[in-house]
């Protein structure tokens, strides 16, 4: 009953503009919008992968079928047979992989919370994309539930390398990424 009222509470909110909300285990977020570090490293994400058979939607939330989480990752990669109602949060058995670029102050959501959400539901694969440490980390291999849950399998690829996005099929060139100048390193992953 709880997570219900609070995920009915979250769909009606309207962040202030220039701010983006995400419900993460009950908790609302809302954080500033991306600068164009971040952005360019999504957009160079998204031009990557294939259009004949993905779509890489920006900014979706998805629907993570636990109750209390309504993530809103940076790239939704879907099949592009997965048909979803515009508008309607992307059900998370429709994703093949999530991807995060992690800002100045999101790592810890990004590398525990998030992680351990997306693992929970299942979500095959989840990239962050690190301009902070100037790496990928892919998760794949989804296990456990809950609080628990979190991926068997971790890659770590230093950006001017290939990463693997093996759900996807494709080699993601890494050497567009853009790294974040003065910023103290974080502990993750």
């Amino acid at each position: 009953m709880r997570d219900r009222i609070i995920v009915e509470y979250f769909q009606e909110l309207r962040p202030p503009e220039g701010a983006r909300a995400e419900l993460l285990r009950g908790t609302i977020v809302i954080a500033p919008s991306s600068g164009a570090i971040h952005d360019g490293n999504v957009s160079a994400v998204v031009n990557q992968l294939p259009r004949t058979c993905w779509s890489g939607v920006t900014s979706r939330s998805v629907d993570m079928l636990e109750g209390s989480s309504v993530p809103v990752p940076d790239v939704v990669v879907a099949e592009r047979a997965a048909r979803v109602q515009r508008g309607a949060p992307m059900p998370s058995r429709a994703v093949t992989a999530l991807v995060e670029v992690v800002c100045k102050r999101s790592a810890c959501r990004d590398y525990l919370i998030k992680r351990s959400i997306y693992a929970a539901a299942k979500v095959p694969a989840y990239l962050i994309i690190d301009p902070v440490m100037a790496q990928c980390v892919l998760f794949t291999e989804p296990t456990g539930h809950g609080e628990d849950a979190d991926y068997r399998c971790r890659r770590i690829t230093a950006f001017g390398d290939s990463t693997p996005l093996e759900p996807v099929g494709i080699e993601l060139d890494t050497s567009e990424f853009a790294v974040y100048e003065n910023v103290r390193p974080h502990r993750y992953p």
